[in-house]
Parts: C-alpha cells; sequence; structure tokens
C-alpha cells in the first residue's frame, strides 16, 4: 500500500521541486530561466551553478516528500513504511 502512495508523493515531489527551482534561480540570477548546459554563449561557471543549485533544491524537496510521507503513512497504518 505503501509504494503506490510514495510514488504519487515523488511526483507531485518533483513538480513542487521545480517549481522552488524556478522561484530560487528568478532571486539568486534575475533571470526567469536557468541556463541550457548546451548554449555555448553562457558560461561553463553559471551553467555549473545552476545545476549544483537545482541538484540541492531537488534533493532537499525529495527527502522532505519522503520524510513527510513516511510520517504520514506511520499515523494512518501504525506501521513503519517498509
Amino acid at each position: 500500500m505503501y509504494k503506490p502512495l510514495a510514488l504519487a508523493a515523488s511526483v507531485g515531489g518533483g513538480i513542487a521541486a521545480s517549481a522552488v527551482f524556478g522561484q530560487v534561480w528568478k532571486r539568486v540570477a534575475g533571470e526567469s530561466e536557468a541556463p541550457d548546459p548546451k548554449d555555448l554563449s553562457r558560461s561553463t561557471r553559471e551553467v555549473l551553478i545552476a545545476a549544483a543549485v537545482q541538484g540541492t533544491v531537488f534533493g532537499l524537496v525529495k527527502a522532505a516528500v519522503d520524510r513527510a510521507g513516511a510520517q504520514g503513512y506511520r499515523k494512518l497504518a501504525h506501521a513503519d513504511p517498509r
């Protein structure tokens, strides 16, 4: 029962992480979109910083969603989600 719920939460978390990253990038870089790694008019430094920020945001959101899902499952099922 936990696996389908975790899958749905992961999809929602990915969508949320994308939105959070978009907002973070707008504030950090003042641009609406992060640089495309294949866009050679952008500096390597800028592309790598964008990738690092994106990875950090996605990792944090994934951990938060997984943790909240596991805690919610435990409250409902009175069992650990393993």
